[in-house]
This record gives C-alpha cells, sequence and structure tokens, in this order.
C-alpha cells in the first residue's frame, strides 16, 4: 500500500514539481523570472502544506493518546 501522507511530505516531490513546471514554463518561451516565481511558490505551498499535515498528525497523535 502507499504512503501518500509520506510521499506528499517529501521535499524531493516537491523539488521536482517545481523544477517541472520552472522547466515548462521555460521551454514554452516565458520569461526565467516567471518561471523562478512559479517554482518559488511552488515551494513555499509545500513548506506550508507539509507543516500543516505533520502538525495535524502530531495532534491526532497526542489525542489518541488521552484516551486510553
Amino acid at each position: 500500500m502507499i504512503d501518500w501522507k509520506r510521499k506528499l511530505l517529501s521535499r524531493k516531490l516537491w523539488m521536482a514539481v517545481a523544477g517541472l513546471v520552472s522547466g515548462v514554463m521555460t521551454a514554452f518561451g516565458l520569461e526565467e523570472n516567471a518561471a523562478a516565481q512559479a517554482s518559488a511558490l511552488i515551494l513555499a505551498a509545500a513548506s506550508v502544506l507539509g507543516y500543516l499535515l505533520g502538525e495535524g498528525l502530531a495532534d491526532a497523535a497526542h489525542e489518541g493518546e488521552g484516551e486510553r
């Protein structure tokens, strides 16, 4: 079974996505500055997503400990 939570928290995945988007934008003739901004936005969003998921998992684990 695939552990999707772990995969979505992977920095390697988000670096690959940012690189892909940046490369495609450059290939289609957009300015390098626009491609860099898109990559920065993707990595910032991935950081926030990773933090939120990590905190949610930690909170869920602590709630389960109190019920025992």
